[in-house]
């Protein structure tokens, strides 16, 4: 087997219920807590998962033309329309501008960029069938409406792009002719894609029918199995988010922007430094399992490599002995 190959990612591979409830916690304490340091490290640690699922060109391109517009008009409208704190800077026509509110306004658009980005790691990990497993006898209805929204869009965009190959061909995509006929393309384009949807919805239908949806007594077939990589996956991860708690509960992630900035764990101290040492062990523990995994099969690969280079009479003597 080739070196280079590129091979399923550690963390995925885990139980769907170890998945789900990683990404609650690393997305409830990213937005929920404004710390500065909580939010960095989550920050590095998303960004560094998402790069080792999607690779580095797909994550730029999305979160630079999709996230960072949406975090600089967050940014700039915090300080513009909210005046609190002590710290004046300027005025504007809306009024005066705060260090306190500036800042806050930066925090508030790291915690978007954040959350987009840990939901981007999460929509890899978390397929339908892992969402449809955990949640398909507790809320059978909305598991299954909600897995097929998430199928739905990924699909959507797929025919879109076949859709406007199509009609490109024949002269008639969206670029081509003046703007009356630019609007007229596209609305074909649209008739075609709502088309296409309620067919395809026709269809899905059917097919729960015929599978028997609803009937009682119904099973579902599933790959998933609880072992004991999930039992000390689950392990360590408790463990690293009981010591969090408990600094949280100490004031190791308290953090006040109004009237005055007041961050709680800085300076780093003997308290504060395990808090966020665990913390940044949550978020690169996705990373870290898929590198010591990578490092793991590549010493079983050389180890192959070197046996089937060994003489016979050497292989032979070793397995007799």
């Amino acid at each position: 087997m080739s070196g280079t190959h590129r091979r399923a990612d550690a963390f995925s591979e885990c139980h769907p219920a170890v998945n789900f409830f990683y990404f609650l916690i690393v997305l409830l304490v990213s937005m929920f807590l404004s710390h500065p340091v909580l939010l960095g490290l989550s920050f590095l640690g998303g960004l560094c998962y998402a790069i080792r699922l999607k690779g580095w060109r797909q994550v730029v391109k999305f979160n630079l033309l999709f996230t960072l517009p949406a975090m600089v008009i967050v940014a700039f409208v915090n300080p513009a329309f909210n005046h609190y704190g002590v710290t004046f800077l300027f005025y504007l026509k809306t009024g005066p501008v705060t260090l306190e509110a500036m800042v806050y306004g930066v925090v508030l658009a790291s915690m978007l960029f954040i959350a987009v980005l840990w939901f981007s790691c999460y929509n890899e990990v978390m397929t339908t069938d892992k969402f449809v497993y955990l949640f398909g006898r507790v809320i059978p209805a909305l598991s299954l409406v909600l897995s097929m929204a998430f199928r739905f869009v990924p699909r959507f965009q797929a025919q879109l792009k076949e859709i406007r190959k199509g009609q490109k061909a024949i002269g008639r995509d969206v670029r081509n002719g003046n703007v009356l006929q630019k609007i007229r393309h596209g609305i074909t384009i649209l008739s075609i894609m709502i088309t296409w949807a309620l067919e395809n919805a026709i269809g899905t239908s059917d097919s729960m029918r015929a599978r028997g949806y609803g009937l009682k007594g119904r099973t579902a077939f599933s790959l998933f199995r609880y072992d004991a990589r999930d039992g000390k996956v689950s392990a360590i991860l408790a463990a690293l988010f009981s010591i969090c708690l408990i600094g949280f509960h100490k004031g190791a992630a308290s953090a006040q922007y109004n009237p005055v900035i007041r961050i709680g764990g800085l300076p780093l101290s003997a308290q504060s430094l395990p808090v966020y040492a665990a913390w940044a062990g949550i978020c690169f523990f996705p990373v870290l399992m898929g590198l010591w995994e990578d490092h793991t099969f590549r010493k079983l690969e050389a180890m192959a490599d070197r046996e089937r280079h060994l003489p016979w009479y050497l292989t032979d003597g070793r397995a007799a002995s």
